[in-house]
């Protein structure tokens, strides 16, 4: 009796194992997408011309790199292969959640021919509601600092008098010390990727909004 082994019609995409990189990749992201952005982008309908490539912040987090890049079509947090315990190879365009400082956030795999796999976290796209290069730098270390707050540990509460049980306050959260809560949320380090880019536009349009009011009194 003979067996027929059925192929699925559309197989997953290779995994394109990622090169450790021993460097800082902040030059090396720059130029590619310097590159792109000088060669391909440069008419398409949904690119700020007033923004530039930059890549910001980068720092090894658990041996990988971690990392915001700036461009004129899109402000992401970027994760590449460090030789860490962060990293971790899958198809490009399929998702995996990483557990950081501010909770649990998802990317989503990518496979460039020039730089190799990378992983990115989309923060705000489009960016042509941000005003010029100052706010969306402004946005991404915003970002970076979140990323990297912890949680703030729950408030303890006092012992409650005999026969008050069952109305127990919730415990709150304190902010962090140095923390804005007027600019950020404490809610974008608890509820992840969803949150956290909720509060990135909100802060690129609090950055345009200071910068408007800035020129219109000039």
């Amino acid at each position: 009796m003979s067996e027929t082994i059925r192929k699925p019609a559309l197989a997953p995409p290779p995994v394109r194992a990622a090169i450790a990189r021993d460097s800082d990749p902040t030059a090396f992201l720059e130029a590619h997408f310097r590159q792109i952005w000088q060669t391909q982008m440069h008419d398409l309908p949904f690119v700020n011309p007033a923004l530039a490539v930059e890549a910001l912040g980068f720092i090894r987090h658990e041996g990988d790199w971690l990392g915001v890049v700036v461009t004129p079509w899109f402000l992401n947090l970027f994760l590449l292969s460090g030789g860490g315990q962060l990293w971790g190879d899958i198809p490009a365009g399929q998702r995996r959640f990483l557990e950081l400082p501010c909770g649990t956030l998802q990317f989503i795999a990518d496979n460039d021919p020039a730089i190799g796999p990378y992983q990115y976290c989309p923060l705000i796209a489009p960016v042509t509601a941000i005003a010029d290069m100052a706010t969306a730098r402004q946005a991404a270390l915003d970002a970076l600092r979140s990323v990297f707050a912890l949680p703030a540990p729950p408030r303890r509460q006092p012992r409650l008098p005999p026969g008050s049980a069952g109305r127990e306050s919730p415990p709150r959260l304190l902010p962090t010390p140095g923390w804005s809560p007027a600019r950020w949320s404490l809610r974008c380090r608890l509820r992840g990727i969803a949150s956290l880019q909720q509060n990135a536009r909100l802060s690129t349009r609090r950055c345009a909004d200071v910068s408007g009011d800035t020129r219109a009194h000039r």
